[in-house]
């Protein structure tokens, strides 16, 4: 009997927490929806302002733009960009394994910028250098926290804090595919072929535009590593969640074969007690 209770409460504690995993799922596809929207009506703008940004260094010297110009690289800096919370998988192992291996691999004296406290709370007790981190972006990351973040990067490259920097994020892919990536962001990359630009005439000059725009292709890249990360998020927590739904499913039925087999040999050696009891008398 006590070996039937403890099956009970167990089945019992796995239903509840079934119950708790599905809900999370539910609530991580209704999220991962409205991220998903984000991600796709940003990616066009995105790759629209980098083709015109390439066209526009391509028509002149890059090295007159403080933000595009190449220098020695005397210490990197990577942008870690990781949840503030877990249960979603390998989502966030992921992208620390893949920091730690481009820190591991990096020759140059290299510092972190933590995006999410999990990618922060992890490096904090590793001998890494944390130059800034940024917390609590919320589930739906917006341009003015994308804006704040961008400029703190732009303003620690241009005092020479930092000589370069690399975006590290998960780009979003499908619910169930989200891959952790490198991306440099500054210097800004230039196109290794001159393009074209005939057709294009600029008021007052390419150099003004460029001053102008370059900033803002800061914001947009990293408002667009947000989003990706955020849809990549919540992407990783509902397949996480589904699948713990479908373990604990399958343990309840484990236990409830357990429970019954129990159930099944304490009814068998009752009647063979009322037997043998009857037996006794005759």
């Amino acid at each position: 009997m006590a070996h039937m209770r403890d099956l009970k409460r167990r089945i019992r504690s796995v239903q509840s927490t079934q119950h708790i995993t599905r809900a999370m799922k539910m609530v991580a596809a209704a999220k991962l929806r409205k991220a998903q929207a984000q991600v796709t009506a940003a990616r066009p703008y995105a790759a629209k302002l980098e083709e015109v940004v390439g066209r526009l260094i391509a028509a002149v010297d890059p090295e007159t733009q403080p933000l595009a110009a190449t220098r020695e690289v005397k210490k990197a800096g990577y942008v870690l960009i990781t949840a503030d919370r877990g249960l979603a998988g390998g989502y966030n192992a992921n992208l620390i394994r893949l920091t730690e291996e481009r820190l591991r691999e990096e020759d140059r004296p290299a510092a972190l910028v933590a995006v999410g406290r999990k990618g922060r709370d992890f490096f904090r007790r590793r001998p890494v250098e944390i130059v800034k981190s940024f917390t609590d972006i919320g589930d739906n990351p917006d341009l003015i926290q994308a804006r704040e973040l961008a400029r703190q990067l732009v303003t620690m490259y241009l005092e020479g804090t930092l000589d370069e920097v690399n975006l590290i994020y998960t780009r979003f892919y499908s619910a169930i595919r989200q891959v952790p990536m490198v991306e440099r962001l500054l210097p800004i990359a230039t196109p290794r072929e001159k393009k074209d630009t005939g057709d294009y005439i600029y008021e007052p000059s390419p150099e003004a535009v460029l001053r102008v725009l370059l900033p803002r292709y800061c914001e947009i890249k990293v408002y667009r590593a947000l989003l990706e990360a955020k849809a990549s998020e919540h992407g990783a927590r509902m397949t996480a969640m589904d699948n713990a739904t479908k373990n604990a499913a399958e343990m309840i039925d484990k236990f409830t074969l357990s429970f019954n087999r129990a159930r099944q040999a304490a009814i068998t050696n009752e009647i063979l007690e009322i037997v043998a009891g009857a037996d006794a008398l005759k």
